[in-house]
């Protein structure tokens, strides 16, 4: 391929929105079945092979996966590099960052900003900066299952719809939205 090619097939990327799968895949990263990408997923291309995704996951939009740090590299002469390990069934909020050398336990949810320094075990939800533990993953599903439920045909409906906004602004609660 020409390098002309090149350049263009990476502005395709960057504008089309982040992580090209397939190319990162064939430097060694390693995703199980059923991955989920949002816009604008960036996963470490340098050191993709370093990181490894679980089946059944959801990375949504502006999330950045990084097998390295090279904040010591002018001062001490060389970058950290570490594993990134993604478990089964894991959510990753908008925005995220996760750090290299990290373990995110399976069935695990990452809150939108969050930024992951450690390991996070399974069955948990985690957020902030730096991500700590929020609750169990059992305490977050109980707390939102008696929510009221929307499905799609609720929202095309333009009178119901006005209707689920109205009582929104009346009981400022949250509602689930089914697919």
């Amino acid at each position: 391929m020409r390098i002309k090619d090149k350049i263009i097939d990476r502005i395709r990327e960057i504008l089309t929105g982040g992580a090209n799968i397939e190319k990162l895949k064939k430097r060694g990263l390693k995703v199980g079945n059923n991955l989920w990408l949002g816009y604008g997923v960036s996963i470490d291309w340098t050191f993709c092979e370093l990181i490894t995704i679980g089946n059944n996951c959801t990375i949504t939009s502006k999330v950045h996966i990084l097998a390295h740090d090279a904040s010591t590299k002018k001062h001490l002469g060389y970058t950290k590099i570490g594993r990134v390990n993604i478990g089964d069934n894991v959510f990753i909020g908008v925005s995220t960052i996760i750090l290299p050398n990290v373990q995110i336990g399976d069935n695990s949810i990452i809150a939108s900003g969050s930024v992951v320094t450690r390991n996070v075990p399974m069955n948990e939800v985690w957020g902030g900066n730096p991500a700590k533990k929020i609750c169990s993953l059992d305490e977050y599903l109980n707390k939102h299952s008696s929510q009221s439920v929307i499905t799609q045909e609720d929202w095309a409906d333009e009178n119901r719809r006005k209707n689920i906004i109205d009582s929104w602004e009346k009981n400022n609660s949250e509602m689930k939205y089914i697919e």
